[in-house]
């Protein structure tokens, strides 16, 4: 059974497509998780994209889990022009590679341990000395990939608990990540704790990432595809698909309100 707590009533919190988001820019996100840092008490941060919109209309336990959860972000550019075509406009994308990246670069300048868990292991090999050599003094608290046994996933908890980290990142697949992350939160006992998808792939140089100008016009989905579409054609055709049939639906609906 999954436990869940629910979050303070966040005032800049709006609803989109059926998802709960935080109208928040980068800085404002980075401000607040620095807060919660600082406090101690673990929270569960996650980013919803056209992809986990689709889901979270299909899965109501991931629709309660992402309710739950702190802080939430548009990770999707579809999802931030479609807040504004539905009325609710969200301030800006917060991609969660970049929130990662900014992360990593607050935490190696206030001495907090980072615990990175996904992937498969020489990829998480090559992500953990991609930030040593970036950020020298950065202190890595432990890495674990992220294949294990159903009989391991006590063990590997242990071990994240043990790590003494300020912030966890967790690379394995969703709705598994959220479902793992939102079980073990206060078991853990890990200030924060984020979900970053395919994040580890890019870092470790397997993916490349779109160029700014298509990140900007909403193109950065394309770009993925290209590099692997048999791996990738049912999640942004099919996915791309569905997310617009459902905000069709959704602005329908509030045309009638």
């Amino acid at each position: 059974m999954i436990a869940i707590e629910l979050p303070p009533k966040n005032a800049v919190r709006v609803e989109v497509m059926g998802s709960p988001i935080d109208n928040l820019s980068m800085e404002e996100t980075l401000l607040q998780i620095e807060e919660k840092i600082v406090e101690g008490k673990p929270i569960q941060h996650v980013v919803v994209n056209a992809a986990k919109i689709v889901e979270i209309n299909k899965n109501p336990k991931v629709k309660r889990i992402i309710e739950s959860c702190e802080i939430v972000n548009a990770d999707g550019q579809a999802v931030v022009w479609a807040s504004k075509l539905l009325g609710k406009p969200l301030k800006e994308r917060v991609a969660g590679i970049d929130l990662m990246q900014e992360l990593i670069k607050r935490a190696n300048e206030k001495n907090w341990g980072v615990f990175f868990f996904g992937a498969k292991q020489e990829v998480l090999d090559k992500v953990v000395a991609h930030y040593q050599k970036e950020f020298p003094s950065l202190r890595i608290a432990g890495a674990r990939n992220g294949y294990y046994k159903p009989e391991e996933e006590l063990k590997i908890v242990e071990e994240i608990r043990a790590s003494n980290a300020q912030i966890l990142f967790v690379a394995i697949s969703s709705p598994k990540k959220e479902i793992f992350l939102n079980t073990y939160l206060q078991v853990m006992n890990i200030p924060f704790v984020m979900g970053v998808g395919g994040s580890f792939d890019v870092v470790a140089g397997l993916v490349k990432r779109a160029p700014l100008w298509m990140q900007r016009l909403g193109l950065e989905w394309l770009f993925r595809f290209l590099q692997e579409p048999r791996r990738m054609w049912r999640r942004y055709i099919i996915g791309n698909a569905e997310f617009i049939l459902l905000l069709i639906k959704y602005k329908l609906k509030s045309a009638k309100v």
